[in-house]
């Protein structure tokens, strides 16, 4: 990363477009009917979002195309890692929940990494979509989206698929885990 700048070097946007190309040759299934050749030209010409996905690449996410959005024209990226990305985990929900513990403060909260990151938390909806791709989280979890009503009442919600299905579930929201992070969506 260069320094305070949310841009790539050259040499580290080859190895990560690289990167990215492979695994989306490697998972069409992801991606069923949508061209390397026009996502390569869209992230060339958002060096930003070049940088998010860098980000996304290296706490582990491994982050790969798993839609297209026609209304916007944007290609959606989501961490495609089989469990939780190992670089985001022990992170409590938010500020306000980090905030509120008194002793054993984790290092960070998701909403902030996420938003320093670039990306989005995913919200249900996304991360059922998601798990439709493949089993993920069978050994970790993943902060998601919480909804206003939950948070206002000092909760937050997480996923993880376990005994064949998806479940959604709640903690408080300062708890955290080692097993438990977040998983990214990126526009592009």
């Amino acid at each position: 990363m260069i320094e305070n700048k949310k841009e790539l070097s050259p040499k580290q946007k080859e190895e990560l477009l690289l990167i990215l190309k492979e695994r989306f040759e490697n998972n069409m299934n992801r991606h069923e009917g949508i061209r390397w050749d026009e996502v390569e030209v869209k992230l060339e010409a958002n060096p930003t979002k070049l940088w998010s996905l860098n980000e996304m690449e290296v706490t582990g996410g491994e982050p790969d195309v798993i839609g297209y959005d026609e209304l916007k024209k944007e290609y959606i990226f989501c961490d495609c890692s089989k469990e939780t990305p190992k670089g985001r985990r022990s992170l409590c929900y938010d500020l306000e929940a980090l905030n509120s513990r008194k002793q054993h403060k984790p290092q960070n909260n998701a909403v902030d990494v996420a938003s320093f990151m670039g990306i989005e938390l995913l919200d249900e909806e996304q991360y059922f979509a998601l798990q439709k791709l493949g089993p993920f989280d069978t050994k970790t979890s993943s902060w998601l989206k919480t909804p206003s009503e939950i948070r206002k009442h000092g909760g937050a919600i997480f996923g993880d698929y376990r005994y064949g299905r998806v479940f959604i579930y709640h903690n408080g929201a300062e708890s955290y885990y080692g097993v438990r992070g977040f998983r990214g969506l990126l526009r592009v």
